[in-house]
């Protein structure tokens, strides 16, 4: 299994992202809420969605999602977080 992380600033993006991604075979597709380290302000929210793909992540399959995954995230104003080790469970 590999995991992957797509972050947003807005709730309405992820959400987009994480129904388009979940007509595709992934093994899971959720949304997330992620509060910044330090800060108490509930508008200080980043939106995360979490995907877990039936691959091995060193694999060329595995390889190949992270540039259709971090070019999806980008048409809403997100990134992929590639370094993002996960507890999202």
């Amino acid at each position: 299994m590999t995991e992957f992380l797509l972050v947003f600033h807005d709730r309405d993006d992820a959400e987009a992202v994480a129904e388009t991604l979940s007509e595709d075979a992934f093994e899971s597709v959720r949304v997330v809420s992620e509060s910044l380290a330090g800060e108490d302000d509930a508008e200080d929210v980043d939106w995360v969605v979490h995907v877990v793909a039936a691959v091995d992540a060193s694999t060329e399959d595995a390889r190949a999602l992270s540039p259709r995954l971090a070019a999806l995230a980008e048409k809403y104003d997100g990134w992929l977080d590639e370094g993002a080790t996960t507890s999202l469970r």
